[in-house]
């Protein structure tokens, strides 16, 4: 006996050890068609197996399904005999796309289950009217007493003292409900975002070594509510950039950042805000040499750019309404559609180089460092940067070929250079004297020991 291949709406599983994968299919299956039908106890290519079937093991499938699948679904759950092989059958249906498994949208290609797109969710949204079916709105696997009640405590007595709400602290429960972010005893997604910890929210941070995604001088991961992450990754920011200092004259002295505290606070909120938290993707912090990257996995609005928002009083376009709701009520954001307007006039006003990134995977904000003036390193590249500059057209294609080389690596042999340009050894000497010559760079060592680096000493005195 053979019950045919798997198709869009016909799933097989071995067994129920394939619970996790099961609701995944049901979930891509119901985004797609809105109905379909799975087994436990088949080969993927139809050939019923059979499992162990008792009351225990039905009440298993049940209770996976309920408990993760979101808008809940009421799927008939039999025993069925297959070929003299006890099996399980599940026949679901429900029209309330999208749908989510383990706060993830998938939807069927052919037997495939791939992960939701944004635009994607959105359109199934539009399509259905049901502004209800926001991931934020949903029913979260945590409950009030996941509730991080100092911090809960601490947001209602900002958002209280600064007018934007009239709730006091009571106690979880109370306050919760006030806001909007329970269903019975459960949180909201919103609510467990915002004030309960779960492993999907999470940041990643990294220090890379270079300008490049390659190597790097430190990573770390934190998972938690949305504002202590906030909190984490500022803080990260703020003690992985330079900062000047200014005399002013009072007793205290002035401490500048080389990013505006305000543009960086401002654009990690922004991610959290406008995150697409069903993708089930990090958000993320990269600090490279020259630029520091927030990285929020939520593509861009679409037909909109950055621009539109900065130059003209575009409607807000809010992703997650109930979160931007609640940073607004704590004065986190200031008003609805204004933070890359804000992002962009502390930038301009600290003679900040920014870019925001349209990516089909999300949106960054990309600001550009300065270079530390007290870094002896990194004074020595400006300086021969200049000194390049100036020399430009005196440079020949192998000549600027050694320069970039030394600006990377400090130094350079005769043999290196010959490797560099594939020249041999009278070659390679003639382009370093050249090079000697206009007091780009200089000889170190003696013989074979010899080397050569770029002309620090030179270039200071010009």
């Amino acid at each position: 006996m053979n019950l045919g291949i798997e198709t869009e709406t016909l799933e097989y599983k071995k067994s129920t050890g394939e619970l996790k994968e099961a609701v995944q299919s049901m979930c891509a299956i119901l985004n797609k068609h809105q109905h379909g039908e799975l087994y436990f106890g088949v080969k993927s290519d139809g050939t019923p197996i059979g499992q162990v079937v008792t009351e225990e093991s039905m009440r298993e499938v049940s209770q996976k399904i309920k408990n993760s699948i979101e808008p809940k679904i009421y799927p008939e759950i039999s025993k069925v005999v297959l070929d003299g092989r006890d099996c399980i059958y599940v026949k679901f249906e429900g029209n309330q796309t999208p749908y989510f498994a383990n706060g993830v949208a998938r939807i069927r290609v052919a037997d495939e289950d791939l992960v939701m797109s944004p635009e994607q969710i959105t359109e199934l949204l539009l399509r259905s009217g049901r502004e209800g079916n926001r991931w934020e709105n949903l029913r979260a696997n945590k409950t009030i007493d996941d509730v991080d009640e100092d911090l809960l405590k601490k947001y209602t007595a900002q958002a209280h003292e600064v007018g934007r709400i009239a709730i006091t602290y009571t106690d979880k429960r109370t306050v919760l409900n006030q806001l909007e972010l329970t269903d019975g005893n459960s949180l909201l997604n919103a609510g467990k975002a915002l004030f309960s910890d779960d492993i999907l929210q999470d940041v990643q941070m990294a220090i890379f070594a270079t300008n490049e995604r390659l190597t790097f001088n430190d990573i770390q991961r934190h998972h938690g509510p949305i504002l202590k992450l906030v909190d984490i990754a500022e803080n990260y920011i703020r003690s992985n950039i330079h900062w000047r200092v200014e005399f002013t004259g009072e007793l205290q002295r002035k401490e500048i950042p080389e990013i505006p505290a305000d543009a960086i606070r401002e654009a990690l909120l922004n991610s959290f805000c406008h995150k697409d938290y069903a993708s089930g993707q990090s958000n993320e912090v990269a600090i490279y040499k020259d630029r520091v990257e927030i990285y929020n996995p939520g593509a861009f609005p679409e037909g909109y750019d950055p621009q539109d928002f900065i130059d003209r009083a575009e409607r807000p376009i809010r992703r997650n309404p109930k979160i931007a709701r609640m940073l607004y009520y704590s004065k986190d954001i200031e008003s609805f559609g204004t933070g890359l307007k804000r992002i962009a006039e502390a930038c301009e006003d600290a003679g900040v180089r920014y870019e925001f990134k349209k990516m089909k995977s999300g949106f960054v904000v990309c600001f550009y460092r300065t270079l530390e003036k007290n870094d002896k390193s990194t004074d020595k590249v400006r300086i021969s940067t200049d000194k390049i500059r100036k020399n430009m057209d005196k440079l020949s294609p192998a000549q600027m070929k050694i320069v970039e080389y030394l600006l990377d690596e400090k130094r350079v042999t005769n043999k290196e250079v010959q490797q560099l340009l594939g020249v041999k050894d009278s070659r390679a000497l003639k382009i370093i004297k050249e090079l000697v010559d206009i007091g780009l760079i200089v000889k170190h060592g003696k013989l074979k020991g010899s080397y050569y680096v770029l002309n620090e000493n030179e270039e200071r005195r010009e």
